[in-house]
């Protein structure tokens, strides 16, 4: 499914037009971006959490030489599923 999906299928289910579910799917986007990028996590209960992991330095290799390089420390993104979507995609 992709977003314009989504969205589709939010205004069906919601009884909304595609101007509002568009929004509506945006504006949850964005809140759940703006607040990762504080460095805070998003908890829907049910679903799952979102949150940011810090990823260490690490040695790597250029796949083309084989030639050893390290690899910078950053901040990744985490989804982690909840119990209620976990036991729904292990019914399908």
């Amino acid at each position: 499914m992709r977003k314009q999906d989504l969205i589709k299928a939010v205004a069906r289910e919601a009884k909304m037009s595609d101007a509002q579910a568009t929004a509506a799917v945006n504006a949850v986007i964005d809140i759940i971006q703006g607040t990762l990028a504080q460095g805070d996590e998003v908890t829907i209960s049910g679903f799952g959490s979102f949150k940011v992991v810090e990823r260490a330095a690490r040695e790597g290799r250029n796949p083309r030489t084989g030639e050893p390089t390290t690899i910078a420390a950053r901040r990744s993104p985490a989804f982690r599923a909840g119990t209620q979507l976990k036991a729904a995609v292990e019914k399908a």
